[in-house]
């Protein structure tokens, strides 16, 4: 099956920053591919997926990670990033341009799934 992702839009999530599903559908429960787009100087806020794994595939720029209460890691273009399910999650641009990349969750995003931490 093929999908077409040049009809997707971007749009700003409260979670501090833009976001274009790539592919997100009932008809391939098992993955959805999103890119995102984080500012200079911002950091997302801290939350994490319910029964939902993700893998950030870091394509443009330089950022900070944070996973549950540890000390964050650099990622730069090429590095992949497993995050489990129910693990708490942010990550910042350090960077001087916009850090771009592709969000991997299985199955895939639900808004339901998402919750932040307060």
């Amino acid at each position: 099956m093929k999908y077409s992702t040049l009809i997707n839009k971007e749009y700003y999530t409260t979670e501090g920053c833009h976001i274009i599903e790539v592919m997100n559908t009932a008809e391939q429960e098992n993955v959805s591919i999103a890119r995102a787009r984080v500012e200079p100087g911002v950091r997302t806020r801290v939350h994490y997926l319910i029964d939902t794994s993700e893998h950030y595939c870091i394509q443009q720029g330089r950022g900070l990670v944070f996973l549950d209460d540890r000390a964050g890691f650099e990622v730069l273009p090429g590095d992949i990033v497993a995050i489990s399910p129910g693990q708490h999650q942010s990550i910042e641009n350090i960077g001087h341009e916009d850090l771009i990349f592709l969000c991997v969750c299985t199955p895939r995003f639900r808004e339901e799934n998402y919750c932040e931490v307060l």
